[in-house]
């Protein structure tokens, strides 16, 4: 393979890793639909394998084509676009949560209190019904599991905030070590970063278990449970993709793969960690401070 030059646009030939990619998908799926019939997780630990196995085969090819300079100002300028396109598409992913949230508590919660000139719901259907946020004592709350109390915001969750925003601290020093060409401080940065992220993992995890064990906050506690879990849990996922893709990044800096004028895998995670951090701080406030503090909405 020979260095791309600046009027070529580099197009990879035909590749069998998206095959490999959609059996393993496929066998996730079907080994999940067993499981959830009863059946052993094996299935879908192998097709968990299998993914690993593709995503490992193809980012490599990429990273050799990377440092083999086959890619040119344009191909970067593409790599730029869709990485941007694809932060766009998780903003809008996150967006329909935080949606649900805010409807449910500024609109539907009112207007089953009674809110806008709706007083027949106040009295007709739910006589005793409160429209407090986030709905602890809600009608046939013998039902489903009504959480005891809302989670908290100045414990565990207040120390992931101070872990994620430190994180993005030390990912930006990081990016100033590798624009200085100093490869230690860089990978001791990206170090400090990636211990950041699963720690935060850990706490929540830490944070999961109270919810559930001692506050009864599950997915079935009403609106307030499955958008604390959905909302909460996808950062999660995320903050460990993130954390996972940073490893890989520190590992290749311990390579030497990136330069001052070539380093679009680190800027591109880099990316996506700020992301993350911004979206946690909307999430901080929403679901934690002011998605969990009490308070008669409309009566």
């Amino acid at each position: 393979m020979s260095a791309a030059s600046e009027g070529d646009y580099y197009v990879p030939h035909g590749t069998h890793w998206p095959i490999i990619g959609s059996i393993g998908l496929a066998t996730i799926a079907v080994g999940f639909a067993r499981f959830l019939h009863g059946s052993e997780i094996t299935v879908m630990l192998v097709g968990i394998a299998i993914l690993i196995f593709m995503l490992y085969g193809w980012f490599g090819q990429v990273i050799d084509e990377s440092i083999s300079g086959l890619y040119n100002k344009q191909v970067d300028m593409s790599f730029r676009l869709g990485m941007g396109w694809f932060i766009f598409s998780e903003v809008m992913f996150f967006g329909a949560f935080f949606g649900a949230l805010f409807y449910a508590r500024a609109y539907s919660i009112p207007w089953l209190g009674g809110a806008s000139n709706n007083d027949a719901t106040a009295w007709l259907l739910w006589p005793d019904f409160k429209a407090v946020w986030p709905l602890l004592e809600a009608p046939m709350a013998d039902k489903f599991a009504s959480a005891k109390e809302a989670m908290g915001a100045w414990g565990l969750p207040a120390i992931n905030t101070a872990l994620l925003l430190t994180s993005g601290l030390t990912v930006t020093l990081a990016h100033h070590a590798l624009r200085r060409e100093d490869r230690v401080w860089l990978v001791y940065w990206l170090f400090a970063t990636v211990a950041l992220g699963f720690l935060f993992v850990g706490l929540q995890a830490l944070e999961y278990s109270h919810a559930y064990g001692e506050l009864n906050l599950r997915m079935d506690s009403g609106i307030y449970g499955s958008t604390f879990y959905m909302l909460t849990g996808f950062h999660g996922f995320h903050v460990t993709m993130g954390a996972t893709m940073l490893l890989v990044i520190m590992i290749r800096a311990m390579k030497g793969h990136f330069t001052p004028d070539n380093h679009f895998g680190f800027e591109a995670v880099a990316w996506y960690w700020h992301f993350v951090d911004v979206v946690w701080l909307f999430l901080f406030f929403s679901i934690y401070v002011w998605g969990g503090s009490g308070g008669v909405i409309h009566e």
